[in-house]
């Protein structure tokens, strides 16, 4: 009888404790899932799920079904999964780290410096459509 009134306290420890885990693991990934949205913007560059690098050209925040534009190479746009996006390696902001860490001002900085424009997801559609007229 006592071994029953020792185990019974240490199994309901051992569940409180199971439970405070799992919702602070969930806790942390719900949090990095709104990292990784905030920063998936055109122009990041990200790992797939592939282990493919790319820069995002369209991305839709509301409507996850649709499918992202990545460029993998230049001139070359691959449609993924919004899942597919394991990780941002460098957000778009990284540029003015850059700058600030190399000690320039934004207000300095050429036109030469700056990124190269964007496509929209209809432009990048329209150049490959052209593209492949091309061929």
């Amino acid at each position: 009888m006592p071994m029953e009134f020792i185990l019974l306290p240490i199994l309901a420890v051992l569940i409180v404790f199971m439970f405070l885990n799992t919702r602070k693991r969930q806790k942390q990934m719900k949090a990095e899932q709104e990292e990784k949205a905030t920063k998936t913007v055109p122009g990041a560059k990200v790992l797939l799920q592939g282990g493919i690098y790319g820069t995002i050209v369209a991305y839709d925040h509301d409507d996850l079904d649709s499918p992202a534009l990545v460029e993998i190479a230049p001139g070359t746009v691959i449609e993924v999964h919004s899942q597919a996006i394991l990780r941002i390696v460098e957000p778009t902001d990284a540029v003015a780290d850059t700058a600030d860490a190399a000690g320039g001002d934004l207000a300095d900085r050429t036109p030469a410096d700056e990124a190269p424009a964007i496509e929209t997801p209809e432009e990048t559609r329209a150049r490959l459509e052209r593209d492949a007229d091309d061929k």
